[in-house]
């Protein structure tokens, strides 16, 4: 018992800590796909250092650090700095590539870019609603699409299905 009440408690703190995040964000919701245009400098001041350098700068977090990686609850991903809907628990699987990976993603949540840095050529995958980095996507995944979004955690939300 002691067991299945610690980790209800810790379900609902993670809950109760990202609203708290969203309620210091005035761009966040998980309703609104208007896009937003919102300068770096302003999301500077918002976001935390390690999600800013993640989402605006492209950095990249380090292999198996992330809080998805090894993560399996059914919910809903969404963008950490925007509230956009990106992908479903149900269309996440384990790579092992260090990096929580699904095999599709929202079609309205996520737009791509070619991205030819540190002489690699990949594809970028955006947040639609606001422009934010949230990984890569390869063509080695599993069915039915073949691809592996490769996503970095801080980038991610994750409300699980009775918070929803």
């Amino acid at each position: 018992m002691t067991v299945v009440v610690n980790f209800y408690l810790t379900k609902s703190f993670k809950v109760n800590l990202m609203q708290n995040e969203a309620k210091n964000n005035p761009y966040y919701s998980r309703t609104d796909r208007t896009a937003v245009n919102i300068s770096n400098e302003e999301w500077k001041k918002i976001l935390s250092p390690e999600l800013y350098a993640v989402a605006r700068e492209a950095a990249t977090e380090r292999a198996f650090t992330g809080k998805y990686n090894e993560f399996d609850e059914l919910g809903e991903y969404f963008c950490a700095v925007c509230g956009n809907h990106l992908f479903r628990s149900t269309e996440k699987f384990s790579s092992s590539c260090g990096w929580p990976s699904f095999f599709e993603a929202d079609k309205e949540g996520v737009y791509y870019k070619r991205d030819l840095t540190y002489g690699m050529d990949r594809v970028e995958v955006l947040c639609k609603r606001c422009d934010s980095h949230l990984g890569h996507v390869f063509d080695d995944g599993p069915k039915p699409t073949g691809l592996r979004y490769c996503m970095n955690s801080v980038s991610l939300e994750f409300v699980p299905d009775e918070h929803i």
